[in-house]
């Protein structure tokens, strides 16, 4: 198992997934979790995107470690552990998010090949005709220094034509490919938190992005998904999403007792 760099201090560690030995390790440091996802994107957690700034830096560190290495991500985290499972959720939607850039770089190497190919197609025919064109020409003025200056230039306007598939089949395609590997090789990485607090607190309970607000849920859930039974407490936290990991249903299961408490006292 590989161990915690000193550089991070005397750190809680929980959920440790093993790291290869000779690992690069990437560290990252967040004061909350949700600092290395977009704000501004409302997928699930699982599909959300990563901030860019995180992506740049976990990206750039990986460019620069050797091409067979092993990669880890490493979180250092500026508060006390929250949920059991929260490593694990973590590294399913980093995997996630390097998985669907490896498959967006393939498919954009795909497009490239697809435009390669057609452009080479019209650059032969452009070739083909400038040439037989230019032999017309030439033959047309046959002794006259014009002639031969139009079917030269001809000629190279041909060759021109054909630089955009020769760019492409030569140098284009390959930086995608590495790209596309590199994604691979973060979609596979093992994902590390640790901890920087030791308290007791319920930073957690703000802090993890998988956790919808109670009020936000209940407004997106549409009448026909569940139902309320007559004399029930509309104020006790009874919502049901259509779809609830383990780590929002825990949340949701901690946070219900606590809104009922309160609403019962508002009554009284």
């Amino acid at each position: 198992m590989y161990p915690i760099p000193n550089r991070l201090g005397d750190e809680q560690q929980l959920a440790i997934e093993p790291i290869a030995p000779h690992s690069v390790v990437i560290e990252v440091r967040v004061t909350e979790l949700r600092q290395l996802f977009n704000a501004m994107d409302a997928s699930p957690f699982r599909e959300r995107d990563l901030d860019p700034d995180a992506e740049n830096f976990i990206v750039g560190w990986a460019r620069e470690s050797p091409s067979t290495a092993t990669l880890a991500l490493l979180v250092a985290l500026g508060r006390a552990p929250g949920l059991a499972d929260e490593s694990a959720a973590l590294r399913d939607a980093v995997h996630e998010f390097f998985s669907h850039r490896a498959q967006a770089s393939r498919q954009r190497l795909g497009q490239l090949l697809r435009i390669g190919r057609i452009s080479l197609l019209v650059g032969l025919a452009f070739l083909t005709a400038a040439l037989g064109l230019g032999d017309v020409v030439a033959t047309a003025m046959k002794g006259q220094r014009l002639g031969e200056l139009l079917r030269e230039g001809l000629v190279i306007c041909g060759w021109v034509a054909m630089w955009r598939p020769l760019e492409i089949f030569l140098y284009g395609w390959w930086p995608i490919r590495t790209e596309a590997r590199l994604y691979d090789r973060l979609s596979i990485m093992p994902v590390r938190i640790v901890y920087n607090a030791r308290d007791d607190s319920d930073a957690w309970r703000r802090d993890w992005p998988a956790v919808t607000p109670v009020q936000s849920v209940v407004q997106k859930t549409p009448p026909h998904a569940s139902s309320r039974k007559s004399g029930e407490d509309p104020a006790a936290g009874d919502f049901m999403p259509a779809e609830r990991g383990p780590i929002a249903a825990a949340t949701a299961d901690a946070i219900a007792p606590e809104r009922a408490s309160k609403a019962r006292t508002l009554r009284q």
